[in-house]
């Protein structure tokens, strides 16, 4: 019985997700420790500010790292610390309903939406790459594709079935599919910053 109970937990997909919550908690949780240094003390020398480039103060001081009216690494020290719970409770072998797994996608798309914006704004407007910002975007999107792909292709969000095997199609190319927007955001900072020619 327990062998039957293990083989339907969703394991693979769990550890990923626990993986992925607690790289983003780390990194959420010292952008909030950063950001009280800064709270006591303005001109406080963050170890994330290695350059002009390279540095959290200009993310954190500007409005954008704010969006909400607190510090935006709350929302992830929040957010991360669900992830690590669902993860968890997978690997415990809880279920949850359909019901779950679609607002708890819907968190996952707003958090890739957060991070769209936070990006394009770290990049066009403040002209930095924020060292723990970039750690979670690096955990955002498979995070994103992941969750969402596994819905798509078990059926929580309805799909055709020509529809939802590519949906299991894309979910083993998880890693390449991050791989690739990775680049697009790497080029981005190159194009727009110079960044081989600063570092």
């Amino acid at each position: 019985m327990t062998d039957d109970l293990a083989e339907k937990r969703p394991t693979g997909f769990a550890v990923t997700l626990l993986v992925l919550g607690l790289t983003g908690w780390i990194a959420a949780f010292t952008l909030t420790v950063e950001k009280f240094v800064l709270l006591a003390n303005p001109d406080a020398s963050l170890g994330c500010d290695i350059s002009l480039l390279v540095q959290c103060r200009a993310n954190l001081e500007s409005w954008q790292g704010s969006l909400l009216g607190f510090p935006n690494p709350i929302l992830g020290v929040t957010g991360w610390a669900a992830v690590i719970v669902v993860a968890v409770a997978l690997l415990a072998g809880a279920r949850f309903d359909r019901w779950f797994w679609i607002v708890f996608n819907l968190g996952v798309v707003g958090a890739m939406a957060l991070v769209v914006f936070l990006v394009v704004t770290s990049i066009f407007i403040l002209g930095t790459l924020c060292p723990w910002c970039m750690v979670t975007w690096v955990v955002t999107i498979p995070t994103f594709l992941i969750v969402t792909l596994n819905n798509l292709r078990n059926g929580t969000i309805p799909l055709p079935p020509r529809a939802q095997q590519f949906a299991a199609a894309a979910y083993g190319w998880t890693a390449i599919i991050s791989i690739a927007l990775y680049l697009v955001i790497a080029v981005a900072a190159q194009l727009r910053l110079d960044v081989l020619n600063h570092l």
